[in-house]
């Protein structure tokens, strides 16, 4: 086998990542489709973590005519010697090297208010300005134009020039190189989703707006423009009147093998660090995404599950991914959940699907009017993912599911943190009364009642009623609250011991059933437990002498209790 490349985690610049000696799924193909589809402006949604920036900042490596900061040529052409688009029709390497291109990403803004969003905007666009400050020398551009590049390079432009700053950027390059200027930008949706949710989106949007549409809409001296994000923005709120964009969101079945891993590049990359047995592993936790008709793997967590796996063949796959995206969209749906939402959390986290329509010409403000909204953004933001599809009326209806582990766990940890929340500032008081005055019928209807309220998945797991109950009765005043401590001839889930040895402690055994009709029976074998294994022996030594026992059987969301006085 040659040897090994370097793992290639968090490298984003398609220079270094070859000159480093990083592995690289070849992506170059796209440079043909673009250039064949001969669009003017095309929008690539995908999922945070997909190799966007990657894919971008290879696009401008190839297209980009490329000039140092003293207005030296550089010569590109050998980044892509050998790779795919190199190997396809030799005309396609002909637009190497041939535009001006400039490339912003606008990931930087995610900033508490407008005036840092819009200033961090502004010093993106000076750094791009500053890039390609070649073209204030010679006689190309005009001496205004030259001081207005000036002052917008030195952050000194007035409002408009600042709105406008894209498009006279373009035709400062275009006059300068004699072609006209591709634009590619890079995470277009982050400042809006940032202004959404700290509440300035208006301000934001409008400022986008106005930026896109001088450079994009009607702008001669533009060749065409790539950008990417994970959602799609209406195109009334900021791509009005822009009738050349191609939007290619999860849904086409165009340039879907571009922006993450083929089953066949997750293989290629397994054999190629000696780990191919780990395949079905990697299928199971990181693959399931369905772009178009393509199935694609989540390249970030792949490249980092390599590298795990390299250093430890006997490490377990990790939710790497989950620690790179917001989770709170994921929180949203769960707090906002209707009881049939969570029936339907439920049934995604066991395996299951659910059917919604789906809107592509959605906003951030549109998020919250109707449930049907926050199951589209976790679509769109890769955290279901699609099964089928039919067309209804003028409506596309998705049959989608959870698409792997890892994306599970999210669900799966989002709700225990919700729940332990819930738990925690839940009125536990009438709970505690009616376990310390044996009322049976009372804490079961408070425990069935918080149940119902839950979203609970592990209704095939004692340890999961384990943990709950645990967490609502671990704080009673003038109690200590142990759990699983050895006593008598085994181990009882809960001890609820007293400071004071003259009152009565307490011991919980807990049983679950699929069946209502057990219930009953489950309760009346827990007290015997406790009886029969002598839990309450170990307290009696301790010096307490009243003991009662509680038998707790859950069936789903329903509960049942029983007590006995432990002789």
């Amino acid at each position: 086998m040659a040897e090994k490349k370097r793992i290639p985690i968090g490298i984003e610049n398609y220079k270094e990542m070859l000159d480093k000696n990083y592995y690289y799924a070849d992506k170059t193909l796209l440079i043909k489709e673009l250039i064949d589809a001969g669009t003017k402006v095309t929008l690539f949604m995908r999922p945070r973590r997909f190799g966007k920036t990657l894919t971008l900042n290879m696009l401008k490596t190839f297209f980009e005519c490329e000039w140092d900061r003293n207005g030296n040529r550089i010569d590109n052409s050998r980044y892509f010697k050998g790779k795919a688009i190199d190997r396809t029709d030799a005309s396609y390497m002909e637009y190497q090297g041939k535009y001006p291109v400039i490339h912003l990403s606008l990931k930087s803004a995610k900033q508490p208010d407008f005036e840092m969003a819009y200033r961090s905007l502004l010093d993106e666009i000076a750094k791009e300005y500053e890039r390609h400050r070649y073209v204030l020398t010679g006689e190309a551009l005009s001496e205004s134009n030259k001081k207005r590049y000036q002052l917008l390079m030195d952050q000194q432009g007035e409002a408009v020039d600042n709105a406008k700053a894209l498009e006279f950027l373009s035709e400062c390059l275009s006059v300068y190189h004699g072609e006209r200027t591709i634009i590619l930008i890079d995470e277009y949706d982050v400042p809006l989703e940032n202004a959404y949710f700290c509440g300035f989106y208006t301000k934001m949007i409008d400022f986008i707006r106005s930026l896109f549409e001088s450079a994009l809409k009607t702008n001669d001296h533009l060749e065409f423009a790539v950008i990417t994000g994970c959602l799609r923005i209406s195109k009334e709120s900021i791509f009005t009147g822009l009738n050349n964009l191609k939007i290619v969101s999860v849904l086409n079945k165009d340039y879907a093998e571009y922006f993450g891993f083929t089953e066949t590049e997750t293989k290629e990359i397994l054999y190629a660090y000696g780990i191919e047995e780990k395949f079905h592993e990697v299928k199971k936790w990181y693959n399931g995404y369905l772009f178009g008709q393509t199935n694609v793997y989540n390249p970030w967590s792949v490249i980092n599950y390599v590298e795990t796996a390299v250093l430890d063949p006997e490490a377990f796959p990790k939710p790497y991914w989950s620690n790179t995206s917001s989770n709170h969209i994921v929180r949203e749906l769960v707090e906002r959940s209707t009881a049939e939402v969570k029936q339907e959390i439920e049934e995604l986290i066991k395996g299951g699907s659910i059917e919604r329509p789906v809107h592509e010409d959605i906003t951030y403000e549109d998020i919250y009017k109707n449930q049907d909204n926050l199951w589209n953004f976790l679509f769109f933001t890769g955290y279901l993912k699609a099964e089928e599809q039919r067309f209804e009326i003028d409506t596309i209806y998705l049959k989608m599911s959870i698409p792997n582990e890892e994306i599970r766990y999210i669900y799966r940890n989002t709700i225990q943190e919700w729940f332990r929340e819930q738990i925690e500032h839940a009125d536990k008081e009438p709970l505690y009364q009616a376990l310390l005055t044996g009322n049976c019928e009372k804490m079961a209807a408070i425990l069935r009642r918080q149940l119902m309220e839950s979203i609970s998945y592990y209704d095939n797991l004692e340890s999961f009623y384990h943990g709950y109950l645990l967490g609502l009765l671990s704080n009673i005043p003038d109690y200590i609250v142990r759990s699983n401590k050895e006593a008598g001839n085994g181990r009882p889930d809960i001890q609820i011991v007293p400071f004071e040895l003259d009152q009565a402690a307490y011991i919980i055994e807990i049983k679950k059933t699929d069946r209502y009709e057990q219930m009953e029976e489950k309760c009346k074998n827990a007290i015997e437990q406790i009886k029969r294994q002598q839990y309450g022996e170990k307290l009696k030594i301790e010096g307490y002498q009243t003991i009662y026992g509680y038998g707790i059987c859950f069936c789903k969301k329903n509960c049942m209790i029983k007590m006995m006085k432990i002789d």
